[in-house]
């Protein structure tokens, strides 16, 4: 009798198990996916300082004036610049960019980039 009883007190408990499990797995994959979105924002404010910082300092090459050469080409590219600073030919250039809204927080992704010809960098501190 008391084999039958505890089957039957059994009786369900994967499928409790099975919920809690599909549970904790879509959390997961929900904290992944806001992870995820931090660093392609990252990436992308990367890949748009660069971007502008070279758009810049070729401006600045060509007599033209080189931070609004780079806001062009940062807005183009879904960030914000943030500042600019054209030292002769060397620009340097700061941007930002925000994430969407996930769990009711947004996050801020900034990146730097400098350009200039070969030589007159200055060394990095």
């Amino acid at each position: 009798m008391s084999r039958a009883w505890s089957r039957q007190a059994e009786r369900g408990s994967a499928a409790v198990l099975a919920t809690v499990l599909a549970g904790a797995l879509m959390v997961v994959a929900a904290l992944v996916a806001a992870a995820g979105s931090v660093v392609v924002a990252q990436r992308r404010v990367e890949t748009a300082v660069d971007l502008g910082a070279l758009a810049a300092a070729a401006a600045a090459q060509d007599g033209r004036a080189a931070c609004p050469a780079a806001a062009t080409v940062v807005r183009r590219n879904a960030a914000r610049m943030t500042g600019c600073v054209s030292d002769g030919s060397v620009v340097t250039v700061h941007a930002a960019r925000t994430t969407p809204r996930m769990f009711g927080m947004r996050f801020t992704a900034r990146s730097t980039a400098r350009a200039g010809p070969v030589g007159t960098q200055p060394a990095l501190r």
